[in-house]
């Protein structure tokens, strides 16, 4: 098992309701495994290759399942995949246009 580090931080009581609320639905076990996720993905987006910006996509549920849906058939390796497709055909096709 990896070693681990105490520390304490200080939050809101409006941000510590929040993460409360993940915990009781069970998306997350404790309130420390809802800020290791925060924090590793934070790490993750700043380890980036210096070519590569990463965008966060707010999508409608209804558009996740049918991705999910493509991805299961074999339409796409993930979402991630169909999204970066999808942004490549938009670019393409402006270009094309001008």
């Amino acid at each position: 098992m990896v070693e681990s580090k105490r520390v304490t931080i200080r939050l809101s009581e409006e941000m510590l309701g929040k993460i409360a609320s993940l915990v009781s639905s069970g998306e997350y076990k404790t309130v420390s495994d809802v800020i290791r996720d925060a924090l590793q993905r934070f790490l993750d987006e700043r380890e980036s290759p210096p070519n590569i910006s990463r965008v966060t996509v707010e999508l409608p549920r209804g558009n996740v399942i049918r991705l999910e849906q493509l991805v299961s058939e074999g339409d796409a390796i993930s979402i991630g995949d169909a999204i970066r497709d999808a942004v490549r055909e938009y670019i393409r096709r402006k270009m094309k246009s001008e």
